[in-house]
Formats: structure tokens, C-alpha cells, sequence
């Protein structure tokens, strides 16, 4: 049994943080459902629902135990399923306890439900079913063990030499660090947006968003209150996700987790100015969607590095992450490759940048103030930029492998797209059997799940 106020205030604070985390789950439903067509809003809505549900009992299942059970060659975890450790009394502290089990989990609900902006409006329903399991249970899982457990990437000593130090990523010594990654700009980030760019790719544009010539079609959101409501939420969660990977306040912990406040919000606000000003002289309005957009790339490019930089540093990688995320917009479009939320853009490209950033900006003497095991020079030498970039191709390669796999067998097993009628009447009526708004037309159609005719109800808004 934990005795004391500060394991006590410890535990508090990861279950409020996690509690935080857990709420992003509403704030990016309201985003995306402020993005998609009116006709697709219960099931985007639903999705997210499910993202949580299912991630939760396929994370207890297994995917903790391959995040956190004892290494396998530092590859994989090989116990700890169910929670047993914890369950037997045998993990009682640290991020190992009941509160660490549930702040993990959230963070596993957020990485699999940044997918489901990527294929909106046009994915089947069952099929995305089968890939929030598949992510949650060892997508996603895998990687968390290679950073943040005891993986061949970790910075927190896996596999430590004779002496105790923690093993090296590059040099053979305990003089380099593993990856720095402090609250998942690659680890959920990078997965999910990467995942998403698969999975938009796979399933291909939506009907009409591309011309002949293959010039993308204007696409207005149809309600950009619910837009700005959600990603609010989302930068008012990302408090929980930044600030509660200290895991603790003892140790100057709280210190730590108060510096993290400071740089996240300092990041996201130069990210939103970034943004307005790109709109306004690069696009000729003041586009709120941008601004958005720009406030969620840049909280993704910060939450690497938040603990190990200096606040002026926060500024420049907000403002560098506005501008990473307009030009993977802007990419995506001229490869044709739909992503309605921007997805991949966001999470992808600026978590990649996030872990980048973190080799760049980063101090030694920051990387210690945030109680990374290392006391080296690594950051000034450089060598930390090197093991960044491996990581973040080593997460690369494997999240676009492993779901790219996962979507092709379901391709040929289940299918991944609706067909053309159902996605031009709307997946709510066609998968849910009812409409978000009343204000709707009245279309028939074959249902897909019989031979039977359905008179449904169909918004064009």
C-alpha cells in the first residue's frame, strides 16, 4: 500500500489528467463533426464513441501488456494482460498502478480516433470498428513499449548496461539518450496521422472532391461553431496530456509539469497568429478553419519537446508547425489525397516535426530539468537531433506498415467504402437508421445490410 500526500497527489493528478484526456474524445467528436456534411454527423459522432469503448477493453486486453509487460529483446511486451500485475498487487506504484492504467488508456482512445477524420464520410462503419481494435490492441501499443517502456528506442533506460545507465540508441555508451519524446508527438501523433494518410489513401477521395482534372473542389464545413468548440476543448485537454505525463509532483515534478503549461500554451497561441496571418496573405481571408488547424499543429508539434525547451523556443516551433501544417495541406491536394479533417497534416506531419524539434531545440540541461535518466551532452553534440530523426522514421515505417496491412485485409474481407449511393445520401440514415437534423429530404435507396428498399431521410446541405 502508498503511504503519503505526495503519492497521494501523484495519483490525483494522473487521474485528473487522464480524466482531461479522456474529454478530448468529445472535443475532436465536435471538430469533426463540425467538418463533415450533415448527413455524416451521427457517424462520425458514433465513431468516436466506439474509439473509446472499444479501446478501452482491447487496451486492458492486451495492449498494455505489450506496451508495458517485460521486454521481449525490447520489442514487445510478454505479460501484464488483463492489468494481472496490477490486479495482483504486484504493480502498485508509479505508472504502473490502477491511475496509469487509465491515464494509458486515454492516450491509446486519442490515437485511434485521429483516423477517423481521415476517411470521413465514405468508410464503412464495420470496418473502422475492426481498426480502432487493431490500433488500440497493437498498433499502437508496440510503440509505446519501443519509447516509453522498455523498448529499444527508450529514453528511460531500457535494457540498462552493468552500471545501471541507460542504454544508448547510437553510441554504445551511456553518453546519448534514446528517443525524447515526453507526451506522444510521435508515439500517438505520429501513429495516428500516419495510420490516417493510409487509410485516406487506400479507401481514396470522396465522391466529387476532386474535378476531371483532378483540381479539389471547394468543401465548406457545415458548422464551424461546433468547429471551434471542439478544438477548444481539444487545447483545454491538451493540458492533461502535457502537463500529466510528469506522472508525478514530488521530486520537482511540479515544476516541471508547470513549465509544460507555459511552453504548450505559448506554442498554441503562435500557431493560431501563424495561421491567421498564412490565411490572410496566402489564401486573401481570415479563414477560421486555418486558425484552428494551426492551434491543433502546433500543440502537436510542442508535446515532444514541451518539458525540454525554453519558452522562446515554444514560439518558434508553434509558428514552424502553422507553416508545416499548410504545406502538407497543401501537398495532400496535389497528390489528390482526401483528408477531410486534415488529419495527417496535423498529427502526422507536425508530430514528426515535433520529434525533430525536440533534437533541435532541445538543452542539455532542460533534458535533465525534466528528469530524463541521461546526464550527458548529447543535445549540444547533436547526436540528439540523429536519434530523433531515427526514431520518427522507425515510428513511420511501422504505423504505415501495420495499418496499411490492416486495411488491406479488410479491403478484401469486409470492403472499406460504401457505395456510391449510400455515401451520396449520407452514412447517418444508411448505417444508423436516422438523421442529425430534421430539415431532410426524402430519397429511396437499397439498404446495405439487405436486399430490402429503405426510404430514408437525406440532408444536401
Amino acid at each position: 500500500m502508498r503511504y503519503g500526500l505526495c503519492c497521494w497527489l501523484s495519483c490525483k493528478l494522473t487521474i485528473d489528467a487522464g480524466s482531461l484526456v479522456f474529454f478530448m474524445q468529445a472535443g475532436f467528436a465536435m471538430l469533426e463533426a463540425g467538418v463533415v456534411n450533415s448527413r455524416n454527423v451521427i457517424n462520425i459522432l458514433y465513431k468516436n464513441i466506439m474509439d473509446a469503448s472499444i479501446g478501452c477493453v482491447c487496451f486492458w486486453l492486451v495492449g498494455y501488456g505489450f506496451a508495458y509487460g517485460t521486454t521481449a529483446g525490447g520489442f514487445i511486451g510478454t505479460d501484464n494482460f488483463a492489468i494481472s500485475s496490477i490486479y495482483n498487487g504486484a504493480g502498485e506504484g508509479g505508472s504502473d498502478g490502477w491511475e496509469g492504467f487509465f491515464f494509458q488508456f486515454a492516450f491509446a482512445g486519442t490515437a485511434a480516433t485521429i483516423v477517423s477524420g481521415s476517411v470521413a464520410e465514405r468508410f464503412k462503419f464495420e470496418a473502422y470498428l475492426v481498426y480502432s481494435g487493431v490500433c488500440t490492441a497493437f498498433i499502437y501499443p508496440v510503440i509505446v513499449h519501443w519509447v516509453w517502456g522498455s523498448g529499444f528506442l527508450s529514453a528511460w533506460g531500457a535494457r540498462p548496461d552493468a552500471d545501471g545507465n541507460a542504454r544508448p540508441l547510437l553510441s554504445g555508451t551511456s553518453t546519448s539518450n534514446g528517443v525524447i519524446d515526453f507526451a506522444g508527438s510521435g508515439v500517438v501523433h505520429l501513429v495516428g496521422g500516419v495510420s490516417g494518410l493510409m487509410g485516406a489513401i487506400l479507401v481514396g477521395p470522396r465522391k466529387g472532391r476532386f474535378d476531371s482534372d483532378g483540381k479539389p473542389k471547394a468543401q465548406r464545413p457545415h458548422n464551424t461553431t461546433l468547429m471551434a468548440l471542439g478544438t477548444t476543448i481539444l487545447w483545454f485537454g491538451w493540458y492533461g496530456f502535457n502537463c500529466g505525463s510528469t506522472l508525478a509532483l514530488s521530486g520537482g515534478a511540479a515544476n516541471v509539469a508547470g513549465k509544460v503549461a507555459v511552453t504548450t500554451t505559448i506554442s498554441a497561441a503562435a500557431g493560431c497568429l501563424m495561421a491567421t496571418i498564412i490565411s490572410r496573405f496566402l489564401e486573401g481571408t481570415f479563414d477560421i478553419g486555418l486558425a484552428l488547424n494551426g492551434i491543433l499543429a502546433a500543440l502537436v508539434g510542442i508535446t515532444a519537446n514541451c518539458s525540454v525547451v525554453n519558452p522562446w523556443m515554444a514560439f518558434l516551433i508553434g509558428i514552424i508547425s502553422a507553416w508545416i501544417y499548410y504545406g502538407a495541406s497543401k501537398l495532400l491536394l496535389k497528390l489528390r489525397i482526401d483528408d477531410p479533417l486534415d488529419a495527417f497534416p496535423i498529427h502526422g506531419a507536425c508530430g514528426f516535426w515535433g520529434l525533430l524539434a525536440t533534437g533541435i531545440f532541445c538543452t542539455d540541461a532542460n533534458v535533465q530539468y525534466a528528469a530524463y535518466p541521461n546526464v550527458n551532452d548529447a543535445c549540444g553534440r547533436g547526436e540528439q537531433f540523429a536519434v530523433q530523426l531515427i526514431g520518427g522514421l522507425v515510428i513511420v515505417a511501422w504505423a504505415s506498415v501495420m495499418s496499411g496491412l490492416t486495411f488491406l485485409v479488410m479491403k478484401f474481407v469486409v470492403g472499406l467504402r460504401v457505395s456510391s449511393e449510400i455515401e451520396e445520401a449520407g452514412l447517418d440514415i444508411s448505417e444508423h437508421g436516422i438523421g442529425a437534423y430534421a430539415n431532410e429530404l426524402t430519397k429511396v435507396f437499397p439498404s446495405p445490410v439487405s436486399d430490402e428498399v429503405t426510404k430514408v431521410q437525406v440532408s444536401y446541405e
